[in-house]
């Protein structure tokens, strides 16, 4: 099978180096329409420039695509808004996200102001709302999009230094748990991409060997399945790096029921082997399993003690 996005229009944020670029690219040799969306800063946030994102843009043309540049912040509503409303004005949809713009303000938490803190929130999750948000409507009524959000394992399982980051990459995979429901009916599929590449964000925390092996290609080899109109999965977190491609999961374990008169402090720690025994554990499809699966052992329990 060869997958292919002829006639699609895609939007990826922070397109203009790294892994944005390594996605533009790539779905614009597919078919895709793009538009290239890059601040232009550091990796910090500092500064703007569009040559980055124009050079994506050129590059798209000259091998026969079509692409254009837009420089919005994605933690500005109206710049997100203004951008949709340029591709809607040129080619009157939107089936593809990526969010993929992202920076790093790393410290220890104990040192980390608290500004760092909620710039990194408003670049990575608000960000990532805002772009959605934008195209919300616009999948829903022509009953089609792919969505694209970029985690971390940072987030998933926690990294040094990076309490803000890890945040935010985690609150993704939340906001994308939720939307999975609201947006089935109408066949828009969102998913979340936890990546591992040697770009601006990594080049100076791991070795030259192995950056060589971390290319953007290999990540974008996996995230462009989740954007694909029959290939794409639904609420899935895929990790992909140097060639290794992985799903996570959320797993919740069977845990213990605890009668009304033995629920205390003192008995759920003595059985706190049992409560983390993993030998059950299952991947709920909703938040409302939780609440299903501990009320069926308290009715369950009920009606044993009639």
């Amino acid at each position: 099978m060869t997958i292919n996005y002829d006639g699609r229009v895609a939007i990826v944020t922070g397109a203009g180096n790294g892994l944005g670029r390594s996605h533009a690219l790539e779905l614009a040799a597919r078919g895709a329409k793009v538009v290239v969306n890059d601040l232009g800063g550091n990796r910090s946030g500092e500064g703007t420039s569009s040559a980055a994102a124009d050079e994506v843009v050129a590059l798209i043309k000259a091998n026969g695509g079509d692409a254009f540049s837009h420089g919005a912040n994605v933690a500005d509503f109206d710049q997100v808004q203004d951008m949709v409303n340029q591709a809607m004005e040129k080619w009157g949809r939107v089936d593809i996200l990526i969010n993929n713009a992202g920076i790093l303000r790393d410290k220890s938490f104990a040192k980390m102001e608290l500004a760092d803190f909620k710039l990194v929130m408003d670049v990575h999750l608000m960000g990532t709302v805002n772009c959605i948000k934008a195209v919300w409507q616009i999948m829903k009524d022509q009953d089609y999009g792919r969505i694209v959000n970029t985690t971390s394992s940072s987030g998933l399982y926690g990294n040094f230094g990076q309490s803000n980051y890890g945040a935010a990459k985690m609150a993704v995979v939340g906001l994308m748990n939720t939307l999975v429901h609201e947006s089935a009916k109408n066949n828009i599929r969102i998913n979340c991409l936890a990546p591992t590449a040697a770009t601006r964000m990594t080049e100076d925390i791991m070795p030259e060997d192995f950056l060589k092996l971390l290319t953007p290609e290999s990540v974008t080899a996996g995230a462009l399945v989740l954007c694909d109109e029959h290939a794409a999965p639904n609420g899935n977190i895929l990790c992909a790096g140097a060639g290794g491609y992985a799903s996570a999961t959320i797993f919740e374990t069977d845990g213990i029921f605890l009668s009304e008169e033995e629920q205390s402090v003192d008995a759920v720690a003595a059985q706190w082997d049992a409560v983390t025994n993993t030998d059950d554990q299952v991947s709920p499809e909703s938040g409302a399993f939780q609440t299903q699966k501990f009320l069926m052992k308290a009715m369950a329990s009920l009606e044993a003690n009639k």
